[in-house]
């Protein structure tokens, strides 16, 4: 590798880490965050059968599922702006991973929930707790315990599809990758370097979720 390409490497390096900081893993916290609350309220729509609502979860749940990211994310930036609906880059990105990830983990935590034995909810009501009170004392502790190992993986595969922002023109790191690599003709070297970037930062997730899986599986044998 010539001293260019080396230099090329060096400069890239932190305009990549920012645009890091900045929105991928702002965007992947916020989304993450949204989509988890959104997903415990859909898990619990169905479960508990709501009329209409159930319905209506099931639907959303349906559609996000069977339909790529990258096209809800091109109805939200390109195609909602034709009927009068606009967003910014960023809102809009939040808004699309939001949604998928709110239908991917409503059916993380709605199994979590029905691992859980009736038993705990029949303890939770001959104490005089409601299924509200049951709900948040007894249930989501035991099914949160459950629910981290495909939390965590979903977490970091969201980290990864935050590359996809940059289809809507957030500047996240693979969009700088790519602006970069427009003006130093080297392609090949900057997705390189984009990818070792995502590989280091996915690597230290997992193996956090490690040591967290760790520490639930010793908790839960005491």
């Amino acid at each position: 590798m010539d001293d260019r390409k080396i230099q090329i490497l060096i400069d890239s390096l932190w305009p990549m880490i920012k645009a890091g900081l900045q929105y991928t893993i702002t965007l992947t916290l916020i989304s993450f965050v949204l989509g988890l609350a959104l997903a415990i309220v859909v898990a619990l729509v169905r479960l508990w059968k709501i009329p209409v609502l159930s319905q209506i979860a099931g639907i959303y749940v349906w559609i996000i599922r069977c339909t790529p990211l990258l096209v809800q994310l091109f109805i939200i930036f390109y195609g909602l702006p034709t009927i009068g609906i606009k967003f910014d880059p960023f809102p809009a990105a939040i808004i699309g991973f939001t949604l998928n990830m709110g239908a991917y983990n409503s059916e993380i935590v709605r199994a979590a929930i029905q691992s859980i034995s009736n038993g705990q909810w029949e303890a939770g009501y001959s104490l005089g707790m409601t299924r509200g009170q049951t709900l948040l004392r007894i249930i989501l502790p035991q099914a949160a315990r459950v629910s981290v190992p495909p939390l965590s993986n979903s977490f970091i595969s969201l980290v990864k599809d935050t590359s996809l922002a940059y289809t809507i023109t957030v500047i996240e790191m693979f969009q700088v990758s790519k602006q970069i690599a427009s003006t130093t003709y080297e392609p090949l070297l900057l997705y390189c370097e984009v990818a070792v970037l995502y590989l280091v930062l996915c690597s230290v997730l997992t193996v956090a979720q490690n040591v967290m899986e760790k520490r639930l599986a010793r908790f839960s044998t005491r």
